[in-house]
């Protein structure tokens, strides 16, 4: 459902010139921090792939992705919707040991994006992926790795402040967790976009975990493809908007499939069709390892941080004319 937040009183904290300048250094920041907070190393990584390999990405099995054809090449190719799969195949590739991660600059389009405050058709996110071994598929590690994360978005936050005193942010020490389960037994007569925006209001800082799976009432609270994250060891990083008052997604994360998960979720969602692909066939007879991972949205972040009203604000893309009209009329300039 789309989304567009006007603001009458929206008065942005820097010029666009400035903003770009600002765009790096939040960038820049924790891009380092993350990468040594998580022993992460960079890699380079693709912008579109063979469909028959399986590594592209799903998201929520409905959206149609870009396809193209290539000279000389008789498959079709399909641009990324995001690295999941393909991540985990190359830590096993490229010899990565338990404790041993990879990062990269993730691009992708996706078409049927709604478009709208915090949603463009241009995906850049840092998606990255860590080994681990058996007896680190828990809830606890999960949640260590999580903090992790906080912590350097906590920094973030204050080399931001330090180097631009207009903007002020109000995250707490620690973050809170929650199960999807959880939230909706406190708020069983709301949806989940409700729930969300009161457990973040509330607690500022969230971790809601276990997305994809079917709750006590009979719904998911939110869409998951089957085949990546594991949905009992899953969940978003949410932190409260105040800009907008909205909780605002930063990261979707989690520790991803093994055989025995893989199966039962695809099974739940009716996509046994698929366990053939190359990629669910490694994962099915242990050919990959296992690991945690996830996308850290780049623009959303920057959005975030610098305290902007419109994504747009913060990434050069395209929206409708009559969305541009109405922003400017708020004093709403999209790049």
């Amino acid at each position: 459902m789309k989304k567009l937040y006007l603001k009458d009183d929206y008065k942005p904290l820097m010029s666009v010139k400035e903003t770009e300048k600002a765009i790096k250094f939040v960038r820049d920041n924790f891009e380092r921090a993350l990468c040594k907070k998580l022993n992460l190393t960079r890699v380079s990584a693709p912008l579109f792939v063979f469909p028959s390999t399986g590594l592209n990405d799903n998201l929520n099995g409905y959206e149609r992705r870009v396809s193209f054809d290539v000279k000389n090449i008789k498959e079709e190719v399909e641009v990324v919707q995001s690295l999941a799969k393909w991540k985990r195949n190359a830590l096993g590739k490229y010899g990565f040991e338990p404790g041993e991660g990879l990062y990269t600059n993730m691009n992708a389009i996706r078409r049927d994006e709604d478009l709208d405050t915090m949603h463009s058709c241009y995906v850049d996110q840092w998606d990255w992926e860590k080994v681990i071994t058996k007896e680190d598929r828990k809830l606890a590690y999960l949640k260590k790795t999580v903090k992790q994360i906080y912590s350097v978005l906590k920094n973030l936050s204050k080399k931001v402040e330090k180097q631009y005193p207009q903007i002020k942010h109000n995250l707490p020490d620690d973050i809170f967790f929650i199960t999807t389960q959880e939230l909706e037994d406190m708020y069983p007569n709301l949806d989940p976009s409700i729930r969300e925006h009161k457990i973040c209001k509330e607690k500022k800082a969230v971790f809601l975990m276990q997305i994809g799976g079917k709750l006590k009432s009979g719904y998911p609270h939110d869409g998951r493809a089957s085949d990546y994250d594991d949905w009992k060891l899953n969940g978003d990083i949410l932190l409260y908007y105040d800009v907008l008052d909205i909780p605002f997604e930063v990261s979707s994360m989690g520790i991803r499939v093994d055989s025995k998960s893989l199966v039962a979720q695809m099974t739940e969602k009716n996509e046994l069709d698929k366990i053939n692909d190359k990629y669910h066939q490694d994962v099915v007879n242990d050919l990959l390892p296992l690991t945690i991972g996830g996308g850290i949205g780049q623009s959303r972040l920057c959005m975030f941080m610098l305290k902007k009203a419109h994504i747009g604000e913060v990434q050069a893309s395209i929206w409708p004319e009559e969305d541009v009209e109405k922003l400017k009329k708020c004093n709403i300039i999209l790049l």
